[in-house]
Parts: structure tokens; sequence; C-alpha cells
């Protein structure tokens, strides 16, 4: 079943997603990719997940100018979504990449150690 948090949280992404490519002129903003929202049952507070390409502080940096442009996505969010009540913005960094990647190495790492030192009982 499609709940209504997860449509509301669509819709949030799709517009933040378009304010981030046309109105939002931060350069704190250019490296960063919405990944998800999260919307609460009762429709009051919305975590949006984001990754900034680049090193940690960039990440850090664009969280501050989200953080910084709360509450114009939010007077749009109200423009846009016709809601009664907009849900609060909460701004987190995805590191499910970062956690991916991490992954990947150490199965490539172990598929090189079984490649350099094959098992004797095979």
């Amino acid at each position: 079943m499609y709940k209504r948090s997860d449509r509301v949280g669509d819709m949030i992404r799709q517009v933040v997603g378009e304010m981030l490519l046309r109105d939002l002129s931060d350069p704190r903003l250019s490296s960063v990719t919405l990944t998800g929202v999260k919307v609460t049952e009762d429709l009051k507070q919305a975590t949006v997940f984001f990754s900034a390409m680049g090193e940690r502080n960039r990440e850090e940096a664009a969280l501050h100018g989200l953080q910084s442009a709360a509450g114009y996505i939010k007077k749009r969010l109200g423009r846009e979504l016709r809601l009664r009540f907009v849900p609060d913005l909460l701004f987190k960094v995805d590191r499910s990449f970062d956690y991916g990647n991490r992954i990947d190495r150490l199965i490539q790492t172990i598929k090189e150690e079984e490649e350099g030192n094959p098992p004797e009982d095979r």
C-alpha cells in the first residue's frame, strides 16, 4: 500500500530537486543530489537525504547551505504542494553510497586474495 506520507515525500523530493536545479544559486549546493525523503506518518516532519560528491567538508558545506535555505524551501513547498501544514524539514547526509563502496572494496579485496592464494582442497 502506498501511504500518503510516501506520496508527500515523493512530491517534496521532486520540488526540492527542481529548486536545486533552477532556483537555489548557493555554490555550496552545486554538487548536491537528493537521494530520498522520509516523511513521518503525521506529515509533521520530512527528512531530506542527500549526497554531495567530493570530500567530507563539501558534505558539511552542503548541509549548511540546505539548512540556511530551509525557510525558503518550506515556503515554496507550501505553494507547490497545497498542504494544510508543510512538514518541518530536516536535512541529513546519505551515507549509503559510502557504505556500498566500502562493501564493494572489501569484496574486491577478498576476490583478489582468493585469486592470488587458491585454496588447496579445490
